[in-house]
C-alpha cells in the first residue's frame, strides 16, 4: 500500500468513495449520490505530460464565471489558462441554451456591469437585437432579461479570450492537484492530451466546485436537487435571441460526474423523442446537453443566508451585486419569490473563499451559500459579477506572492473599477 492510499484511509477530509445508483434500464428515479475524487499527496509519478504550461492564473470551468474571471486576470495582465470539459465557451448560456441572462438591473438602475456586461452587449448589438429599459422597473423579473443569439455570444467570448491573451484548453479536465511552493501543480487530461500545468492561482468555476472537493475542503449539498433543463425547439423553427426555446424538466439531474450528467442527458432526449411521436411535430432545435442548477457549493470562510440575500445584507467585504427573485424550482414548477422593493444583495469576497483554503477561490453558482439564497445567486449576471471578482482577486494574489484573503479589499475594488465593475456601496 503506498503512503498515498494509506493517508485515503486515515485522513476523512480525503477519503472521498464513489458510490452511484444508476439503475441499469430505468430513467425516472436519476437517484445518484456521487462525489468526485483524487489524490493531492505526493504519491508514485505515472502521469508523463505532453504539454507543460506555467501560468499565474488557472481558471477551470467557462461558463457566465469561469469566462469574466479568466478574461479579468488576463486583461490584469496575469498569465492565465481557461481549461473548459466541454467544446465551447458560456456553459449554461450556449451549451445549457439558456441565453436569457439576467439580471443585471435593480429598482431602475443596472447593478451589475464590467466584463460580463461587456460580453452581453456586444453579443446583442452584434445581432441587431434590442435592450430593456433598466431605467424602468418591470412588472415581472424576466422582462429586463435580455434576449442574446446565444452562437453570437460564444464565438465573441473566444475572441475576447485571444484579444486577452488567455489561453484555452478544451476537452479537458484536471485529473489530480498537487499543492507545490509556488502554489498548484494540476495534471488535466482530455483524450490525446496530457497536460501539467503549474500555476500560483486557481479559479473554480466548474458549478460545483470540482477542484475544491479534489482538494478535500468541504462542501455542502442536499439530498433534493432543482431539476434540470433540457431546451429543445418543435413545430417552428428556432430563430435565436428572438424567444425561450422549449424547455422540459429533466427530474434529479445530477452534474456531479460522468455518469450521473450521462442519465441526465440520457433521460431528456429519450422524454423528447416520445414527445415527438405523440405530437407528430418536428423537432427544429436541440441543445447538446442539460442545462444544470444545483450541485455542491463551497463551504466559504462566510455563508450567505437567505436571510442575507433578502435583507440586501450590505457585507463589509463585498465585491458584487446580485439582483434575481429567490427562484427554487421544483417538480411543480416555480414561484418567484421578488426581493421586497429597494432590496439589492451584495456577494462578499469570503464567500467565494473555501474556508481554510489558501491560493484558490471560486466563483458562479457554488458560491458558499444556503439553498434559498443559492436559488438566486445562480443566475448569469451575478455570476459574471462573482467571476470578474475572483479573476481580480486571484490575479493580484499571484502578482504579490500572497493569497486570495490577504489581497487588500481596496485593491480589488480599485482593479474592477478600471475595469468596468460596479462595486457595491453603503446606502
Amino acid at each position: 500500500m503506498t503512503e498515498s492510499e494509506k493517508s485515503s484511509i486515515t485522513n476523512p477530509r480525503r477519503n472521498f468513495i464513489q458510490k452511484s445508483i444508476l439503475g441499469a434500464s430505468t430513467f425516472a428515479g436519476l437517484s445518484v449520490a456521487s462525489t468526485a475524487h483524487a489524490s493531492v499527496e505526493n504519491g508514485v509519478e505515472d502521469f508523463e505530460p505532453e504539454i507543460i504550461n506555467e501560468v499565474d492564473v488557472l481558471v477551470v470551468g467557462s461558463g457566465s464565471a469561469g469566462i469574466t474571471a479568466a478574461l479579468q486576470a488576463g486583461r490584469a495582465g496575469a498569465r492565465t489558462l481557461l481549461v473548459e470539459r466541454s467544446f465551447q465557451l458560456g456553459g449554461t448560456t450556449t451549451t445549457g441554451g439558456v441565453a436569457y441572462p439576467g439580471l443585471f438591473d435593480a429598482w431602475g438602475k443596472q447593478v451589475i456591469a464590467g466584463i460580463g456586461w461587456e460580453l452581453i452587449k456586444e453579443s446583442v448589438e452584434l445581432d441587431g437585437g434590442k435592450f430593456p429599459d433598466f431605467s424602468k422597473v418591470p412588472r415581472s423579473h424576466h422582462h429586463n432579461q435580455i434576449q442574446i443569439n446565444q452562437f453570437i455570444f460564444a464565438l465573441l467570448a473566444e475572441e475576447k479570450c485571444r484579444e486577452a491573451s488567455v489561453g484555452i484548453a478544451y476537452y479537458e479536465f484536471p485529473s489530480k492537484v498537487t499543492k507545490t511552493d509556488k502554489g498548484w501543480q494540476v495534471d488535466c487530461v482530455g483524450f490525446g492530451t496530457k497536460r501539467r500545468v503549474l500555476c500560483k492561482q486557481i479559479v473554480d468555476c466548474t458549478g460545483g466546485a470540482e477542484v475544491v472537493g479534489m482538494l478535500g475542503f468541504e462542501r455542502l449539498r442536499e439530498k433534493e436537487r432543482q431539476p434540470g433543463s433540457y431546451l429543445y425547439q418543435m413545430g417552428s423553427s428556432h430563430n435565436p435571441a428572438s424567444k425561450q426555446l422549449h424547455r422540459l424538466y429533466v427530474h434529479g439531474a445530477d452534474s456531479t460526474n460522468s455518469r450521473t450528467a450521462t442519465l441526465a442527458n440520457l433521460t431528456g432526449r429519450k422524454t423528447i423523442l416520445e414527445k415527438v411521436r405523440r405530437d407528430k411535430k418536428r423537432l427544429m432545435h436541440l441543445q447538446p446537453e442539460t442545462g444544470f442548477r444545483e450541485s455542491y457549493r463551497i463551504l466559504g470562510e462566510t455563508l450567505i443566508s437567505v436571510q442575507d440575500y433578502t435583507s440586501g445584507r450590505h457585507f463589509d467585504d463585498a465585491v458584487s451585486y446580485a439582483f434575481y427573485p429567490v427562484d427554487l424550482h421544483t417538480r411543480t414548477g416555480v414561484r418567484p419569490k421578488p426581493l421586497k422593493r429597494g432590496t439589492v444583495p451584495t456577494v462578499p469576497l469570503r464567500a467565494l473563499i473555501p474556508k481554510g483554503s489558501e491560493n484558490i477561490i471560486v466563483a458562479g453558482r457554488c458560491v458558499s451559500s444556503d439553498r434559498l439564497a443559492n436559488s438566486g445567486l445562480r443566475v448569469q449576471a451575478a455570476c459574471m459579477g462573482m467571476g470578474q471578482a475572483a479573476g481580480a482577486t486571484a490575479a493580484l494574489a499571484a502578482e504579490s506572492n500572497t493569497t486570495p484573503l490577504k489581497v487588500p479589499l481596496s485593491k480589488i475594488h480599485g482593479l474592477l473599477q478600471n475595469h468596468g465593475a460596479i462595486i457595491p456601496s453603503k446606502a
